[in-house]
């Protein structure tokens, strides 16, 4: 009996297996077709209605204007709903539409008019940028936008600023009116009618309208223009793409740009509390305590995977994540031109910008060009940031904010004028080489909360009185200055590290390798396959005082939550790789992100 009832099992599951279908979609389909290679759909919403967990949706070249909102998702890791290009293919999923209605006003200038009807129940061009923590300066600014050729334009603060022709050309301005919006734009010396002039219609790309929409991939698509609002950590955090408070996506190896505010959203869900924390502490914490009655845990939130992919043009985030990327891993992508234009200013910009994350992995990323690199703010416990590439960041490379650890940075290359702005305790910082500045914030009064291990259960709050940071085997140059650290309010933990060309140590370290007058010459080269780092090493640096290796022994706990180094798996930590994955042997590792150096000038091909 019992062998029977395996054989029906094993049948069952074969059946299941079977009836996983391939739905191909198409610019040349039609949606009443069956989805077969010889009869595509026309539209991926239409293939997402359609598709049960197993199922892939194979999208065909070319350009769909569209809003796609899965209905489900899939049931397990091994039985999702797979979105994808085709191979080898181009494809567009946009927020825009093309206008060919321009009418001429003057020299360069171009107006067009439009029924409000056009836009449906959203309008980017009524659509005021606003929320928590968003500064406006003083003017309104829209979530949408024009776009020329696939450059979007910046919105003037009044119609005269488009009008007067000796303005530069890519600005724009709308009026939304009772039965019509209309939009004014310079377009220089080209006929928008004659080119790709776009505007906003769709507040995003690919983005379910109901949560707990688990187990989507979507894989190798150009995802662009969408009319996303700000995105604070106390309200919904809608991006051009993102799974609204789900678990287990794969977004892999697309091209993501051209989003308002944020690109990749991992955020918080929506409630009637959006937006009504008053900026505070307090009103956080409250959104917390919700989170968790709304089912913030390991088991129904995060493990997301973010990977491989282009993310760029977006004018607060790249990635944001308020409490939804738990568990999740962020690697191999690159992020750039990330709140560069200055149209959005703020608090909650960054290149990736986090609330909570819980054993979250952000691992061999290229970051540059942002307002700031990566900003992991309150909770970040079991966080691992490790072999990630900064450079030309306006703000800090990384900014850690009222987090009790414990968190691990490791063989990251830190390349921008401030490599990092401390406001947290409990940061172990090893093999890393920091080029830049490090500024040390003073105590901090809030009461933020602290977890259980590898868990989003609060097991307390605590105050940021600053220090129990562990500092081991990293390369400090030029305006690193660690002795901002004898001042804090927590004992320090320092050993290994080399300070070169003015660099400072801090008073705990005990005979730390100080060479004020050695210039290691670091410098980024850009080359046609690839960045190679510049660099001078001294063989002296690693002879002169033996290193250890950094183990979860010898980092110890994290004093406020009481926590060990842990992978987020809940095993030891050894750094025992560096940047490019050699192994360091087992004593006397070399200091900074790169095992095996050669004594003098070298380049390293870092990306």
């Amino acid at each position: 009996m019992r062998t029977f009832a395996r054989i029906m099992l094993l049948l069952t599951v074969l059946s299941v297996e079977a009836q996983a279908r391939e739905f191909i979609v198409s610019v040349k389909g039609n949606n009443s077709n069956p989805g077969t290679p010889k009869l595509p759909l026309r539209t991926i919403q239409r293939a997402a209605d359609l598709a049960q967990p197993g199922d892939t949706i194979i999208v065909r070249a070319g350009i769909y204007r569209e809003r796609v909102d899965p209905p489900r998702g899939g049931t397990s890791n091994s039985k999702r709903i797979v979105y994808e290009a085709a191979p080898g293919e181009k494809v567009v999923i946009t927020g825009s539409d093309r206008i060919t209605n321009w009418v001429r006003v003057r020299k360069g200038v171009w107006k067009t008019t439009l029924p409000n009807s056009f836009f449906g129940s959203f309008n980017p061009y009524s659509d005021v940028v606003h929320g928590d923590w968003y500064n406006p300066r003083g003017r309104a600014r829209h979530t949408g936008t024009v776009y020329l050729d696939g450059r979007w334009f910046s919105e003037a603060v009044n119609l005269d600023d488009v009008l007067i022709s000796a303005m530069n050309d890519s600005v724009w301005f709308g009026k939304v009116g009772k039965d019509s919006t209309r939009i004014w734009a310079q377009f220089g010396g080209v006929d928008p009618n004659r080119q790709d002039a776009e505007i906003n219609v769709r507040r995003t790309v690919f983005f379910p309208r109901k949560t707990g929409i688990n187990y989507i991939t979507v894989r190798g698509f150009i995802l662009e223009d969408a009319a996303t609002q700000w995105a604070p950590p106390t309200a919904r955090q809608i991006g051009l793409i993102g799974p609204d408070w789900s678990k287990g996506w794969i977004i892999e190896d697309n091209v993501i740009r051209y989003s308002m505010c944020a690109g990749i959203s991992l955020g918080k869900y929506g409630d009637k509390w959006d937006n009504t924390s008053e900026n505070s502490a307090q009103g956080y914490v409250k959104t917390i305590e919700r989170a968790l009655a709304h089912g913030w845990s390991k088991e129904n939130i995060g493990h997301h995977l973010v990977k491989d992919n282009i993310i760029c043009h977006c004018e607060q985030v790249g990635i944001v994540g308020s409490m939804g990327e738990i568990f999740s891993t962020i690697t191999g992508n690159t992020i750039y031109d990330i709140c560069t234009r200055g149209w959005l200013m703020g608090a909650e910009r960054a290149g990736i910008k986090f609330h909570g994350a819980v054993d979250v992995q952000i691992t061999h990323n290229h970051i540059y060009r942002t307002c700031l690199g990566i900003w992991l703010d309150w909770m970040a416990q079991g966080t691992h940031v490790s072999r990630n590439l900064f450079d030309d960041n306006f703000g800090p490379d990384i900014l850690v904010e009222v987090d009790h650890g414990p968190f691990l940075i490791d063989n990251n290359i830190f390349l921008s004028k401030l490599s990092l702005m401390d406001r947290s305790q409990g940061g172990a910082y090893v093999h890393n080489l920091f080029a830049g500045a490090i500024q040390v914030l003073g105590f901090d009064s809030r009461e933020t909360p602290y977890l259980k291990a590898h868990s989003t259960e609060i097991a307390g709050f605590h105050n940021n009185p600053m220090g129990n940071d562990k500092y081991y085997n990293n390369l400090f140059v030029g305006a690193a200055d660690l002795s901002k650290y004898d001042s804090v309010g927590l004992p320090m933990q320092m050993g290994g590290n080399v300070y070169l060309d003015g660099a400072r140590p801090c008073s705990c370290e005990k005979n730390p390798v100080v060479e004020p007058d050695f210039n290691p010459m670091i410098r980024l080269i850009k080359k046609t396959d690839g960045l190679f780092l510049q660099i001078r090493y001294d063989k002296r640096w690693k002879e002169e005082r033996k290193c250890k290796i950094v183990t979860s022994q010898l980092l110890g706990l994290a004093s406020i939550s009481d926590l060990p180094y842990q992978t987020p798996g809940g095993r030891p930590v050894t750094i025992d790789k560096d940047y490019f994955g050699f192994s360091r042997g087992r004593s006397n590792p070399t200091p900074g992100p790169f095992q095996n150096l050669r004594p003098g000038f070298q380049l390293l091909k870092v990306w």
